[in-house]
């Protein structure tokens, strides 16, 4: 089941995609001008991979977590999705991203950072239903 995994941001979304729910791929972040833009560039990314269930990151168990779910519930309905929504933990997922970025993308706002980001909450995700599986 191809999945995408989405870095909500205010001015960018990272997005990361696994076509076997192995391999979690970051890949071009979208740079966030409104609300409805951003909905629409991530239904074409979902329409274009094909995407059966989508992952959001949340800051789950820190004084942000019912705001980041607000606002990732309020981004989900906006996308108008027929294919389910899961919420998965983000913490330290932007700090992690930058670890393995190792100071190569430098102080780059491209948008490399949100998606490399959205691949390690796509990993995370992954781990969960694997885990869930077995356990």
């Amino acid at each position: 089941m191809p999945t995408l995994a989405i870095d909500l941001g205010l001015k960018r979304i990272g997005l990361a995609y696994s076509p076997d729910n192995k391999l979690a791929l970051p890949l071009k972040a979208i740079i966030r001008k409104n609300r409805v833009q951003a909905a629409a560039a991530v239904q074409s990314v979902i329409a274009e991979y094909n995407v059966d269930a989508v992952a959001i990151g949340v800051a789950i168990g820190g004084e942000s977590e019912e705001e980041t779910r607000r606002r990732a519930a309020h981004f989900a309905g906006l996308l108008k999705l027929e294919i389910p929504v899961f919420y998965q933990d983000e913490a330290f997922s932007s700090q992690e991203a930058a670890r393995l970025a190792k100071g190569r993308l430098g102080k780059a706002k491209d948008g490399r950072l949100d998606s490399l980001s959205a691949m390690i909450i796509l990993e995370r995700f992954l781990e969960r239903k694997c885990a869930n599986l077995f356990g």
